[in-house]
């Protein structure tokens, strides 16, 4: 396999990602150099963090303009899977426009706190490589505070007071809500998928 290159944008996860990875065989490069990114044969955007913070970081690093135009497998996790979408309401932050949709914060409830955080059902809605193998009701690992409706690249769905995007693929752009370098055996099928895709 050519070089997995995992963006380096200041997420607390990125660390946990490449273990995930290496536990799975896969030596992941860590860079927010626009030349390694492009030529990677897949890309991982993490995000742990603030919207418009991660935002400004990809800017500085001219990432805003690339990652729009990459052709290979890409996968967003957590906040890097809001940040493909147009926008979060986050203080109103533009992302990288590759899916159309705005991230909302989640209502809170007596119930239900902001931000969702533990383990949470997967409710798959279309056949998709990157589930194959994951099925209705398979627990995955959250920690998040906005969340995008359900929406046409919408893959996978979780419910916290009402349904969200928890997978989403559009071409080669894909992303998961929850964090699959926490989330067990369901997130380490997830990564294997992804690293399967066709580059």
């Amino acid at each position: 396999m050519s070089e997995l290159v995992i963006i380096d944008n200041g997420g607390g996860n990125v660390a946990s990602v490449r273990y995930a990875l290496e536990r799975l065989g896969v030596a992941a490069v860590l860079s927010n150099d626009p030349a390694r990114v492009r030529a990677a044969a897949r890309v991982i955007l993490p995000g742990v963090g603030a919207a418009g913070e991660a935002m400004r970081r990809l800017a500085a690093a001219g990432l805003d303009r690339l990652i729009p135009t990459l052709t290979q497998p890409v996968l967003g996790i957590c906040l890097g899977m809001q940040l493909l979408y147009a926008a979060s309401a986050e203080g109103d932050t533009g992302c990288l426009g590759v899916i159309r949709g705005r991230a909302a914060r989640l209502a809170a409830a007596p119930d239900r706190p902001v931000p969702h955080m533990g383990w949470n059902q997967l409710e798959p809605l279309a056949p998709c490589p990157l589930l194959a193998g994951i099925a209705a009701g398979d627990y995955a690992y959250f920690v998040h505070s906005y969340a995008l409706p359900p929406g046409p690249a919408t893959v996978a769905t979780c419910d916290y007071g009402g349904p969200f995007t928890a997978v989403v693929s559009h071409r080669n752009f894909h992303g998961t809500q929850f964090h699959p370098e926490r989330s067990a055996g369901v997130g380490a099928r997830l990564l294997a998928n992804f690293l399967a895709l066709e580059a």
